[in-house]
């Protein structure tokens, strides 16, 4: 830090020049540098506040990347929760992916954060990705941005978790690009950080469980899947509130099993049909299995799990 001081005015009220002259003017010399000190620091601590904590970005061929951190506000009672997010930025025809990326392919992000110290947990949330059209088929992900907001947990509460992130993602234009950023952040103990209004932006478009539900989220209405025969399929009926013409549908097996992306095939009023062509799947793998089912649409987002009997 600079500290400035001004040159004195030795001119005095009541006193001749030559009487300023020989009074010692050292503590109000040593008054106005303290002063300005003890501003200075004031003016860091509230910067320090104000400022969100970020790592600076990664650029990548038509991408960056970066980690943010920072505190939203959490349920009824209980003290803000503090959130790591990974931030892609991506330019414009760029698209990166899902967890799951689609029929068509592509690369998932992949987040490896053994050289953390003092993590005991980091959970990745994902949120609402949409489907992309072209000639090979349909992808899943996102564009222009996405931030992914990361549940941070800590082994010691009382010390600090420093996070380091080996990550690698793919993006994709008229070329698919594999790309991969190390990243390090550090997240004080027991502090308090800025709000960030990025992260909890982020988590409000993660689609939420049936306790969670908003108005406006979709609802899982009935299911039925029909393993046999010469046209296996799943049916799926969901009710999209207000947004049936947005309305869209993703399906993972819980355990890796491929699940091609369900199709739309009818609409009323607020109850969209979907149904997954499992002609050139392994249907009966799927029995017994737990399927996640994730809803979106432009008046929410929500999801639901399904066991196939």
């Amino acid at each position: 830090m600079i500290v400035t001081c001004s040159t004195l005015n030795l001119r005095y009220i009541g006193m001749s020049r030559r009487e300023a002259r020989g009074r010692d003017w050292r503590p109000m010399v040593v008054l106005r540098i303290t002063a300005a000190v003890l501003a200075g620091f004031m003016a860091l601590s509230l910067q320090a506040r104000a400022s969100p904590l970020a790592t600076p970005w990664v650029e990548a061929h038509g991408a960056k990347v970066r980690l943010v951190a920072g505190s939203v506000a959490s349920k009824s009672g209980e003290s803000p929760a503090v959130l790591a997010g990974l931030a892609i930025s991506l330019q414009p025809g760029w698209k990166t992916y899902w967890r799951s990326p689609g029929d068509a392919g592509g690369l998932p992000p992949h987040f490896n954060w053994s050289g953390s110290v003092n993590l005991s947990e980091a959970k990745v949330l994902y949120p609402a990705p949409k489907r992309f059209k072209d000639s090979v088929g349909d992808s899943v992900g996102y564009s222009g941005a996405v931030v992914f907001p990361i549940e941070v947990r800590p082994k010691d509460p009382a010390k600090p978790v420093e996070l380091r992130l080996n990550l690698s993602y793919g993006i994709c234009r008229d070329i698919c690009v594999p790309a991969e950023a190390q990243l390090a952040l550090t997240l004080p103990a027991n502090a308090t950080v800025p709000g960030s209004p990025e992260i909890a932006s982020a988590l409000a478009a993660v689609p939420r469980g049936p306790g969670e539900r908003r108005p406006g989220d979709p609802e899982l209405v009935s299911s039925r899947a029909q393993l046999e025969g010469d046209r296996p399929k799943l049916m799926l009926q969901a009710r999209f509130p207000g947004s049936a013409a947005s309305a869209d549908m993703f399906i993972e097996e819980t355990d890796g099993a491929y699940v091609p992306l369900p199709t739309k095939v009818a609409e009323r009023d607020d109850i969209v049909s979907f149904e997954v062509d499992l002609s050139e799947a392994e249907p009966k793998e799927l029995r017994g299995k737990t399927l996640r089912i994730t809803m979106v649409s432009d008046a929410g987002q929500a999801e639901a799990y399904w066991k196939i009997d």
